[in-house]
């Protein structure tokens, strides 16, 4: 059985993370993220609370029969998970495309000032 290697933790310098953090690029990839994921948020949860309220204020509607014994509560709340799989599905993708480079060239940046 070998031993665990042991970490070296060198001679070099930690990062300068409030130099990072107040860098051009940090803001830029801030900055997507706020854009992306803030207003999805918002819409989101208006989503969610407009199907909350017209589950307790009108029931009558959400009684509503749209398919053999399918009805508007029954819709509305399966379109809540498929929501939240298309947002997750959908960020995924923007984080993919536009945050991971922008994020691994600050990761490659501040670990090569290292």
């Amino acid at each position: 059985m070998s031993a665990a290697p042991t970490l070296d933790p060198g001679t070099h310098e930690p990062p300068d993370y409030i130099q990072v953090q107040s860098s051009a690029e940090f803001d830029e990839l801030r900055r997507a993220h706020r854009s992306f994921a803030f207003p999805l948020t918002i819409a989101f949860v208006l989503w969610y609370l407009g199907y909350v309220l017209l589950s307790s204020y009108a029931g009558g509607f959400m009684a509503t029969k749209v398919l053999g014994h399918l009805n508007v509560a029954f819709v509305l709340g399966i379109a809540q998970f498929a929501t939240t799989f298309l947002i997750a599905w959908w960020y995924s993708r923007y984080a993919a495309r536009e945050l991971d480079p922008r994020a691994e060239a600050l990761k490659s940046r501040l670990e090569g000032d290292a």
